[in-house]
């Protein structure tokens, strides 16, 4: 084996909430901590991108001026074990533009675009681990065969800590909650 071939220590060990905030922005980004453990993300395709940069957009123009939307940074879900999801979209609060780490408690809604290879995680672990911490809504975009996205919406029963069903859009998304929006994903 190869020195090119081993990883560094740091992907095979534990690492705490103190030790990831002293890595540089290159460290970090395209990476996940999920109790502890460092998960390589594998760079998005220019559609995943363009849906999130679309979704993002469209997000932030219908949010007002109390809640930003943006796409590719941390959320704290927990700080023991240290969970940083990096969401492909996140709408949060306007007034914690400058709060890092982001928490949950400053975000409203998390999307993400499945990719091959994503497809367990955001589906399921995700759903779960953003539901716990009680972001209020979650969005998941599914790259259809058709290539007309498909849209599904959840909102979050706040007794139970999981998320109801929402509707399911085929390429326009046409909601009034959390805020009135319209997004046209099916020409990407």
């Amino acid at each position: 084996m190869t020195a090119e071939m081993v990883a560094p220590a740091w992907m095979h060990e534990q690492i705490t909430a103190e030790e990831y905030e002293s890595w540089s922005e290159e460290q970090c980004a395209g990476i996940e901590i999920v109790d502890g453990m460092v998960v390589v993300s594998p760079s998005a395709s220019k559609r995943h991108n363009r849906l999130a940069r679309i979704l993002a957009n469209s997000l932030d123009a219908a949010a007002g001026p109390d809640w930003n939307a943006d796409t590719d940074f941390d959320v704290r879900l927990q700080d023991v074990p240290l969970t940083n999801r990096r969401p492909d979209v996140i709408v949060y609060r306007a007034d914690t533009i400058d709060v890092v780490p982001t928490r949950p408690e400053h975000v409203l809604l998390v999307a993400e675009v499945v990719s091959p290879g994503s497809e367990t995680t955001d589906r399921i672990v995700k759903v779960d681990q953003y539901a716990k911490a009680g972001i209020c809504f979650y969005w998941r975009i599914e790259q259809a065969a058709t290539g007309t996205p498909l849209v599904y919406t959840y909102l979050l029963d706040p007794a139970t800590k999981t998320y109801r069903d929402g509707d399911v859009f085929a390429g326009v998304v046409k909601v009034a909650a959390p805020f009135t929006v319209e997004i046209d994903l099916s020409q990407v």
